[in-house]
């Protein structure tokens, strides 16, 4: 039985109703007197010289209040030579993707704005360019950035290139283990970049005040995040911006990054007056920041008896025309993957490179995905090699608490072993798929969560209700978990919490809202807010009832005398005496937690059901099981519906989804043609939580969101394998893919050895 009356049940959504009737404020909906709309002029060219840019008739034209180009940017923003990943990259000598920004226009409605892009003169010089990511790290290869130099590849970093990061990761005997192996598989995964699919276009609304002080409304992974992205590039001090919470119409990652907010700012500051700046479905696509493609070749040894011994992996990351995403290097993501399995020699070498392709950015587990989709279907093909269950497999090569991850910390209390076992017990109970084309595969996955620090405050009414107000960008139903923690730690009911989402100038700071870290970073500060405020009560109610308060404590709802616990007072009583009782005054309290706290692994295990049609090539998932380790689920109903809402999006990357591109231009840059799964592609979705809890976060909780995307494109790829007897290597697998595989037979056979 839980120990808790708040934590551990599922109300609803503190912001359900809002957003059900459509009263929910988002960034779009903002409407300002006076305001202004902007659109962007964007290159038609992935690599192209602007020889002249000509804004002269766009300025002129009536009804145009402002033009700007890279020129007109003050901060140091428009001086870096490699563009700021973080930042809108506007183009300055050259455009370097298809869809950068060359010029913004603010009108004085949307209409005359657009019809005012066409008076922009834009001579191009057409530049070689290069969107295959193996074809970039080529010597021969069109440089993109000359200034960019491989960092750590020691004979390469004195030249440009195109690789702009490399990592390498060792332990034990290479040789060693790949001889003690009966059977060495070697195989190449690729993997098309994605885009998050979030349903809300990008949009942000600028107003300046007689101050000069900037005020804005954007969609956001973090209020004071694009603060101080508006402020640099601006060359502002902080003081002059502040960013005004709104609703966020789905993220996933991809709402971190600003390209509206800081140029929208820079046209307000022109004109003195509001601009609103919303994308178009295709600006969405072509140029904002997609998840990296990749390219991944593994060789891994196993003996017959099942045990894994060795493991080379190469794993290379797209990230399009900007270096990366900012402090996230996806080598580390993508190499930690291998510590989810005991494998006693190793060597990992990750590069990441740039491609004339719009820059890339987070998705929902930056970055474990692609490489977990190698290394998951390169254990299923390991597991069909030596006659192994692949659940039994993986069983016998589990990490387990003690064990070194990649960067040499051992694990603590992690529950893989558990949740392994929950799903052998799942699917004992549920026959395979019986018929011809039908398959099962299953596929484990880890993702890794930190705290990056935030703060929280609590205020008290007079009548026992309380305020909490934090900072932090709700995108996944945190508020409803803050306003859980407040009710079990004052033993108060969930209606006598208000959670308020502050601004810049009146919340306290709050860590971006990634890495499926908000419930762990703002949450503990949340907690400590309501220790804080416990201490208060007791030292209130000791004044009332006259004795010392360290004679006092806190318990579900009251102050009770420790020796007398019959004698008490409730919390709504103290409240009362805000002004009533000498010495008392207003009951606040704040509270805070720290950055950079103990790594919290999450371990989730996945299986499916799949048919394929051996005439089409179509895959349809029958079902879907999850079994994550959750650690203590605050709310039940919400980390279900995160972990479904994650394998949906998965389904989607491993069967339809992938820019494509024809010499550099994104040839689907619409709904209609990127096929993002609907309704009828997504089966049941069964989620089995396991609660075990972490030792290093307050109530043992664990981060949900981002883990079950981990594994779910390589559950597919071994489900489609089961089901039709053809392994496919590359992502999206596509009907057109699948049916080419089946009439061709495996192909090119993988490099094998056995010893």
């Amino acid at each position: 039985m839980t120990p808790y009356s708040s934590l551990g049940t599922s109300p609803p959504r503190i912001d359900v109703a809002d957003k059900v009737i459509g009263k929910a404020l988002f960034s779009a909906d903002i409407v300002l007197p006076n305001m202004l709309h902007a659109r962007m002029l964007r290159s038609p060219h992935p690599h192209a010289r602007i020889k002249r840019l000509e804004v002269g008739r766009a300025r002129a034209m009536e009804g145009v209040m402002a033009v700007v180009t890279s020129a007109d940017i003050p901060g140091l923003a428009g001086l870096r030579e490699v563009p700021d990943p973080e930042l809108p990259c506007m183009a300055r000598d050259k455009a370097i993707f298809e869809g950068q920004p060359v010029a913004a226009i603010a009108a004085i409605d949307p209409y005359v704005a657009e019809e005012a892009l066409d008076l922009i003169e834009v001579e191009y010089e057409e530049l070689p360019s290069v969107t295959d990511v193996l074809e970039a790290m080529r010597p021969d290869a069109p440089i993109i950035h000359p200034s960019l130099r491989a960092q750590n590849l020691i004979g390469q970093d004195d030249r440009p290139s195109n690789i702009f990061w490399y990592m390498k990761y060792l332990r034990g005997d290479l040789d060693a283990g790949f001889r003690q192996a009966d059977v060495v598989l070697e195989n190449t995964f690729r993997t098309q970049t994605v885009h998050q699919g979030h349903i809300e276009p990008r949009a942000s609304v600028v107003d300046i005040g007689t101050d000069g002080k900037l005020t804005v409304w954007t969609d956001n992974q973090s209020i004071f995040k694009v603060r101080e992205f508006v402020a640099g590039y601006l060359g502002l001090p902080l003081r002059r911006v502040r960013v005004m919470p709104v609703e966020v119409g789905g993220s996933f990652g991809g709402k971190l990054h600003q390209q509206l907010s800081p140029i929208a700012a820079l046209l307000a500051l022109k004109t003195g007056r509001p601009v609103k700046m919303v994308m178009t479905r295709a600006e969405v696509f072509k140029a904002t920041r997609p998840s990296p493609a990749t390219a991944i070749t593994i060789k891994m040894g196993v003996t017959k008896e099942g045990r894994l011994t060795a493991a080379d992996v190469k794993v290379i990351y797209d990230f399009g025309a900007s270096t990366g995403m900012p402090g996230l290097d996806a080598v580390h993501h993508g190499v930690k993957l291998l510590d989810a399995y005991r494998i006693p020699n190793y060597r990992i070498e990750g590069y990441d490179v740039v491609t004339n392709k719009a820059p890339s950015g987070p998705y929902r587990g930056p970055a474990a995905a692609q490489a977990n989709f190698a290394v998951e279907s390169q254990l299923d093909l390991l597991t069909r090699e030596v006659g192994i269950d692949p659940l039994e497999f993986r069983l016998k090569n589990c990490a387990a608490k003690g064990d070194l991850t990649v960067h040499g910390a051992p694990f603590g209390e992690i529950g893989f072993v558990d949740t392994l076992e929950r799903m052998a017990r799942h699917l004992d109970g549920r026959a395979e798929p019986r018929g011809a084309g039908r398959g099962r595969g299953m596929a484990c996955g880890l993702w890794t969560t930190m705290s990056l620090g935030s703060a929280a405050h609590i205020n008290v009414n007079d009548d026992g209700s309380v305020t909490l107000v934090v900072g932090a960008t709700d995108i996944s139903g945190t508020r409803t978990a803050f306003a859980q923690i407040v009710a079990e730690e004052l033993g108060i009911g969930l209606d006598e919490v208000t959670v308020a989402s502050g601004d810049t100038e009146t919340a306290p700071s709050a860590s971006v809202s990634v890495g499926s870290m908000i419930t762990r970073s703002t949450g503990t500060a949340v907690m400590r807010a309501c220790l804080n405020l416990k201490e208060q009560l007791c030292r209130r109610a000791a004044l009332r009832m006259k004795v010392d308060a360290e004679e006092l404590e806190f318990f579900r709802g009251r102050v009770i005398l420790k020796e007398r616990p019959e004698t008490a007072i409730s919390f709504a009583e103290l409240a009362r005496d805000n002004f009533a009782l000498p010495g008392a005054g207003p009951l606040y309290a704040s509270g805070r937690s720290d950055p950079l706290g103990k790594p919290t692994p999450v371990f989730v295990v996945q299986a499916a059901d799949v048919e394929v049609d051996k005439e089409t090539g179509k895959v349809t998932v029958l079902s879907y099981a999850v079994c994550q380790d959750t650690g203590l689920s605050i709310n039940p109903a919400i980390i279900e519906g995160q972990i479904q809402g994650a394998v949906a999006q998965g389904i989607g990357w491993a069967l339809t989804e992938g820019y494509v591109y024809e010499k550099g231009v994104m040839k689907n840059p619409t709904f209609l043609d990127y096929r993002m799964p609907i309704a009828p592609d997504v089966p049941h979705i069964e989620t089995i939580l396991v609660e075990h809890a972490s030792d290093a976060v307050p109530y043992g909780i664990r981060g949900v969101g981002e883990p079950p995307m981990v594994p779910t494109l390589a559950a597919i790829a071994n489900a489609v394998h089961s089901a039709s007897g053809v392994r496919l290597f590359e992502l999206p697998m596509t009907p057109e893919a699948v049916l080419e595989k089946i009439r061709g037979g495996e192909g090119p056979s993988p490099k094998k050895r056995e010893c």
